[in-house]
């Protein structure tokens, strides 16, 4: 079973668009979160933006060499960062998908983006990079949501058979 640390910092937001709304950060502890100085996710109002996602846990890559099991790992880190911030898959409108050597894994990773999002079909962008933070790493993705009115934290998690 997997585990995903998550860490929320909630800061009032004062600005124009955002007067009284909260910021919520949430952070999931890998060691690039603090060095760089960034959040896994951040939701403002309805709005949740999840940073560029990889199949790392900790500071261990998961399923080197494998682009679909690497994908499915971060959906699933991107579907609990969206819970901690009150969204669900279903809220999802946008991902962004960088793959290292596009013309061998694309279709592995659009297979496993169809997992999660088949019957949400979320605006989708992927688009090749020449190699991410550690070598044995081949996917990272990015999502936005906005938060509906469906009822999203009576949602259970995505879980794949």
């Amino acid at each position: 079973m997997l585990r995903f640390v998550c860490n929320i910092d909630v800061i009032f937001v004062f600005n124009k668009k955002t007067a009284g709304m909260n910021r919520i950060n949430i952070g999931s502890e890998t060691v690039w979160e603090d060095m760089v100085g960034y959040s896994r996710a951040v939701r403002v109002g309805d709005m949740v933006k999840v940073s560029g996602t990889t199949s790392v846990n900790g500071a261990e890559v998961q399923h080197e060499g494998n682009a679909f099991e690497q994908a499915v790992f971060i959906f699933q880190k991107i579907e609990n960062a969206l819970l901690q911030a009150g969204a669900t898959m279903q809220d999802v409108v946008a991902t962004r998908i960088y793959v290292v050597n596009i013309a061998q894994n694309w279709e592995a990773v659009g297979k496993a983006h169809a997992l999660f999002f088949k019957h949400i079909k979320p605006a989708a962008t992927m688009v090749e990079v020449s190699g991410l933070i550690n070598p044995g790493l081949l996917v990272e993705i990015e999502a936005e949501a906005i938060i509906s009115d469906h009822g999203s934290l009576a949602h259970q998690p995505h879980s794949i058979k």
